[in-house]
């Protein structure tokens, strides 16, 4: 999907130490799947379709922090996933190299995301379902 003026512009303003790793970040996501989608909520970039995926932690300065709302909703077994709750999932990225280790991981949760969210819509679902083992893992 094409960047989102309002979210480039907040990149460009964005004053952080680690904001290329952020911008690196944001390029894996919007090339991850078409549907997938941006905006600015929360003061922070956040990443979009039937539904919140995921913002940026704008203030933290030792690494870009991306923070998945309900990411324990998500189908599949993500190694770099962090959190251990009911909802929220966190995924660090120290630096640029970093972000291409994680890509191909992050780009399996952004299209897991997308056709869970594409699926519960044409079900008639409104509600997360329950994460489960039998999601498969990463490839």
């Amino acid at each position: 999907m094409p960047a989102n003026r309002e979210v480039s512009e907040w990149l460009d303003a964005y004053t952080n130490p680690m904001a290329p790793v952020v911008r690196k970040v944001r390029a894996v996501i919007l090339d991850a799947d078409p549907r997938i989608g941006e905006c600015i909520k929360w003061k922070s970039p956040t990443f979009v379709f039937r539904g919140n995926l995921a913002s940026f932690q704008p203030r933290i300065t030792r690494h870009a922090c991306l923070m998945f709302h309900t990411g324990a909703h998500i189908p599949g077994v993500y190694p770099s996933l962090e959190g251990t709750g009911g909802a929220t999932r966190y995924m660090r990225f120290t630096s640029l190299a970093d972000v291409d280790r994680l890509a191909h991981e992050l780009r399996a949760i952004v299209r897991a995301w997308c056709d869970l969210r594409a699926e519960a819509r044409s079900s008639g679902r409104t509600r997360m379902p329950p994460q489960g083992p039998q999601y498969a893992t990463v490839p």
